[in-house]
């Protein structure tokens, strides 16, 4: 008798902890409409693509910023010494002049870049939002440019520099296209 009244006990509170266990409700969250609508839809084509642009020019400009402080101190070392040593190999000077045309040439590469670049957020519509952010990169460009024909290659190297950070604020104003 005693075994059929511990099993009856048992039973009677197994089923009073599955009643309640039943009878909870889960509330699912709510989602405030604007976020979920915000996260789902993907910004225009062109702000995708204009995107990718800057991406792409960012990591242009960021290579030749990082290559040219020992370039830019290198060709301006040897010109120095060139003019108080008059015994400089004219190898050395020869590629000494090719590395300048090169930093020369790397420099209106990205001028022109910067230009198109510029250029296309100021004709598109949904890119013109974002056009204060990025507006001046190429004059910047062409500053750089005119300081590499000057011969002063880290000079040059500074409006590069601001350039750089201009196009990464542009980035990071720009809604991500991935979800």
């Amino acid at each position: 008798m005693k075994i059929i009244r511990f099993v009856l006990f048992a039973f009677a509170v197994t089923s009073v902890f599955s009643a309640v266990v039943t009878g909870q409700v889960t509330k699912k969250p709510v989602r405030n409409k604007t976020t979920a609508s915000k996260s789902l839809t993907l910004p225009p084509l062109d702000v995708r693509a204009g995107r990718k642009k800057v991406s792409d020019q960012l990591d242009n400009v960021s290579r030749v910023v990082k290559l040219l402080d020992p370039i830019g101190q290198a060709i301006e070392a040897l010109d120095a010494e060139a003019k108080t040593n008059r015994n400089i190999s004219k190898q050395s000077l020869d590629k000494n002049t090719a590395d300048k045309q090169k930093v020369v040439a790397a420099i209106r590469n990205i001028r022109e870049g910067m230009v198109k670049l510029e250029s296309e957020f100021r004709v598109k519509a949904a890119l013109k939002k974002y056009l204060p952010m990025i507006q001046g990169i190429s004059d910047l460009a062409r500053q750089s440019e005119t300081s590499a024909i000057a011969g002063k290659f880290v000079a040059a190297n500074e409006p590069l520099r601001t350039v750089q950070q201009k196009l990464s604020d542009t980035l990071a104003a720009m809604p991500n296209a991935e979800l």
